[in-house]
């Protein structure tokens, strides 16, 4: 990593961690989703471990054709609920065997409430890996069979507000999800062997037919096996998706789950092999099968690491893939003609983005016989485009090119360098920009400015872009050049590890300078207390040297809602937007919308503040990772859930039945009381204890007030 990289990286975790310096965090939390997607047209279960989830209300999965809704939902337990629910498992099993012995029938409802107490004590972790996962919500995922494939964000709804987005795939072909793992216990130094999940031998490699999408968890140490069927001259993709679903693990190193995908042949030879695809920790490989019979492929963890968050989604079929297109994208309003590299794409149609698309980066994909491929980025810009011509590898040989002007390009051979030819005048301002790495570009630019002489005036191999929340390589280049004197300039574009081919892609932008900026605005679920107020982070993210004043305000406020007039000064880079509201309560989350405006040279500049989520990689680097809507949700701390189970009132009689005889021999402060009273009733709303085991326990604690 380049120096200059360095000090970016740290200058950015500096600001996001001073914008984070507020009270600990008590909004509601997911950390993984599993399985994170499903087949369209089926109805299935998913997990989400999280944290602060009580009061869970709500599912929302975005885009159309996906509705969920919460089946069960697992707080945290401590010892002493443990102690209680054992307890009453124990007074439960002695009543079954006495009516047993007396052959009298045993109540549906008492056997019902053993195996509900035992699935809870089977999930209970005195000590979790990770307290961000320590409660649990089980929910219902329903997918129409016309729901757009691809990648959705879900999130909870609890009472103190909206969790975070997790990624939530809409799958095409048949899929299998190994058994969810169990929270996992933390390690301790010297008895890791004891945090071990201890899975069943018949679980470790599973029997699947081809095309199928299978989805498990790995736990430390863990390899999973899927046996298939494939007939001669197939050629399949194996794709995985595991840091596409969960892109940073604050606590892990890399800071990401690493899968790796190994296939043997029946004999048990090695016959594919990947780690990453590209530049991409998410492996991804093409085999063509050479005889019929068994294959076995196993998918494992690079350095064996695991955990319930170490999701995967892995598909092998005869699926599209794209694994390049060129060019890396077009200009606005005009029709894009896309060629597409990859795998089983014969006759595949690519969609490009509709012809109002408005300048950014849009994502494409293929479609052959309904299958839609994998999506890769596409950008569209306002500025003139040209092709690169060859041979251009030296400046007798340049291409004459005049601003502004946009270059779509590659690396033809190995050691390739193309160079262009620009005009300038003394005292102007030239910006060269590359496109590469941020388009799925493997190229890892290099670029350098010349005069007529030969003399090197400026030289660029990475620059930071703060705005590419999951690249942690930023290997695009850039400069922005005042020019000396009248004359010949020439850029000079090449691959800093001389690599070549059709992927290796790029868009190369040579224009006066452009003063812009976007924003970003975390965290992207937002919470306000009743008839109160709150403040959110928006940070800019400043281009081609704009510095001035940017002003924001709440878009279309909902009603209830206002801001305060805000204003991000001059080259900062964050400044606190709050929001108040009139409202007591929301019953579903509000999409608003922040943007800011600058006046650049007369002209008004408007854009809107992206969603994003601060996101920390491998205990030190900061990341703000997009997100598809601002989630804001009103909640009102002094409301209380309804009861879900009202215990029956009890007779004088029965009052003076459950009094304990002693009273005195109760060690249990009126503090303490108050806690057992507390845990008492959640137990007992959960439906894991009777009412007279909780008669009997509520008359002991209110014997001591």
């Amino acid at each position: 990593m380049s120096r200059v990289l360095w000090f970016a990286a740290f200058g950015l975790a500096g600001l996001l961690a001073a914008a984070s310096s507020a009270p600990a965090q008590t909004t509601p939390y997911i950390g993984y989703v599993y399985p994170a997607g499903g087949q369209r047209g089926t109805t299935f279960q998913i997990r989400l471990g999280g944290q602060r989830l009580t009061g869970l209300s709500d599912v929302v999965v975005s885009g159309p054709g996906v509705t969920a809704k919460v089946v069960e939902f697992y707080r945290k337990m401590g010892n002493q609920e443990l102690t209680l629910i054992r307890e009453q498992a124990k007074l439960l099993r002695q009543e079954v065997a006495r009516k047993t012995k007396a052959k009298k029938k045993v109540p549906q409802a008492t056997r019902e409430m053993i195996a509900q107490i035992d699935k809870r004590i089977s999930m209970w972790v005195n000590r979790p890996a990770c307290s961000a996962h320590s409660e649990l919500a089980i929910v219902e995922v329903t997918m129409a069979p016309d729901a757009e494939p691809g990648s959705r964000e879900i999130r909870l709804v609890a009472q103190r507000g909206v969790t975070n987005p997790l990624v939530f795939h809409v799958g095409q072909v048949p899929e299998v999800a190994r058994k969810p793992m169990k929270t996992c216990v933390l390690q301790v130094l010297g008895k890791e062997h004891l945090a071990l999940r201890k899975r069943p031998p018949e679980e470790e490699e599973a029997q699947i037919t081809v095309p199928c999408t299978m989805n498990g968890q790995i736990a430390s140490g863990e390899v999973n096996r899927y046996r298939f069927e494939a007939k001669q001259g197939q050629r399949l993709v194996i794709s995985a998706h595991a840091r596409q679903l969960i892109p940073y693990i604050a606590d892990a190193v890399p800071g990401w789950f690493q899968p790796v995908l190994v296939l043997h042949d029946a004999a048990g030879k090695e016959v594919a092999f990947n780690d990453d695809f590209r530049f991409k920790p998410d492996p991804t490989l093409y085999f063509e099968v050479p005889d019929d019979g068994q294959y076995v492929l196993t998918v494992k963890d690079a350095i064996y690491r695991g955990r319930e968050d170490f999701v995967y989604r892995v598909t092998v079929g005869e699926v599209p893939f794209v694994t390049s297109i060129f060019p890396l994208g077009g200009r606005v309003g005009k029709p894009a003609q896309i060629a597409a590299a990859g795998w089983n794409l014969e006759k595949a149609k690519m969609t490009p983005p509709p012809q109002d698309a408005s300048p950014g980066v849009h994502l494409v994909t293929a479609i052959k016989d309904g299958f839609t491929s994998n999506s890769v980025p596409f950008a569209l810009d306002t500025l003139p485009e040209c092709l690169d011509r060859e041979s251009n590898d030296n400046p007798t040989q340049a291409q004459k090119v005049a601003r502004p002007i946009i270059v779509n390009g590659r690396m033809d051979r190995p050691d390739d360098w193309d160079v262009f030819a620009v005009e300038g005048r003394a005292g102007e301002t030239i910006v060269v920009e590359v496109q590469a790495r941020r388009l799925d570009s493997p190229m890892d630019s290099m670029l350098k400015i010349t005069d007529a002489d030969g003399k090197l005036l400026a030289l660029n191999d990475d620059h930071s872009d703060p705005g590419s929340g999951v690249n942690t390589h930023h290997a695009d280049s850039y400069l922005m050049v005042e020019l000396p004197s009248d004359g010949t300039y020439f850029i000079h574009l090449g691959d800093t590890a001389r690599g070549s081919g059709k992927e290796y892609a790029y868009r190369l932008r040579i224009s006066d300078p452009r003063p812009d900026f976007e924003l970003r605005v975390a965290p992207s679920s937002a919470v306000l207390r009743s008839k109160g107020g709150g403040a959110l982070n928006v940070y800019a993210i400043r281009k081609d040297g704009f510095d001035g004043d940017i002003k924001l305000r709440l878009k279309d406020a909902p009603e209830g809602f206002n801001s305060w007039n805000v204003t991000l000064p001059k080259a900062k880079g964050m400044v606190k937007f709050g929001m108040k509201t009139t409202l007591a309560a929301t019953d579903k989350p509000l999409t608003p919308t922040i943007e800011g405006f600058a006046v650049v040279d007369g002209q008004e500049i408007v854009h809107a503040a992206v969603p994003a989520d601060d996101r920390m990689q491998a205990f030190l680097w900061r990341h703000l990772v997009c997100a598809e809507e601002l989630a804001l949700v009103v909640y009102d701390p002094t409301a209380q859930p309804s009861s879900t189970r009202v215990p029956p009132p009890l007779s004088d009689e029965e009052k003076a039945r459950f009094a304990p005889t002693d009273p005195t021999q109760i060690k249990f402060s009126k503090g303490q009381v108050a806690g057992r009273l507390r845990q008492l009733k959640l137990l007992y709303e959960e439906w894991l204890l009777t009412d007279e085991f909780y008669a009997r326990k509520v008359a002991q604690c209110e014997s001591v007030l």
